[in-house]
């Protein structure tokens, strides 16, 4: 059995939203690890959802059971965008991803905010000031 694979932030392959929205056209999946309130205001179409942490009277606790629910929609060989609103979960969960032997993972730089300020939410949704999140690094 091989040793489970280490890795760092500095590891995790990054592509901005052009190429995001360009590899999505093609055989990529985009897994949003937003919470499902986040989710629930906006998303890229045909996402799965599967949050990396949670809200809590506590503050943001990681999601438990994020490995095992990835497993159950995406496959290790898939190849997997990771999106979250701003970019800091979508690091973490593509650093856990790639230590659980998922092989094909990119994170998408800026998150949805960075996919709603390059104007790409789709005709007819909100006004992107609406969909754009309290995020601590946005203005």
């Amino acid at each position: 059995m091989d040793a489970p694979k280490s890795c760092t932030p500095e590891d995790v392959a990054t592509v901005n939203v052009i190429a995001a929205k360009d590899l999505l056209g093609s055989n990529h999946c985009y897994l949003d690890v937003r919470t499902p309130e986040e989710f629930s205001k906006s998303h890229i179409h045909h996402a799965f959802n599967v949050p990396y942490m949670f809200i809590t009277q506590e503050g943001r606790v990681k999601n438990p059971e994020f490995l095992k629910e990835v497993s159950l929609i995406l496959k290790k060989d898939d190849h997997i965008i990771v999106g979250c609103n701003s970019g800091g979960r979508g690091v973490r969960a593509c650093v856990d991803l790639i230590e659980a032997g998922y092989e094909n993972v990119s994170n998408m730089e800026g998150g949805y905010s960075a996919w709603v300020d390059a104007g790409l939410t789709p005709a007819g949704d909100k006004p992107a000031e609406e969909l754009k999140t309290f995020c601590k690094f946005r203005p």
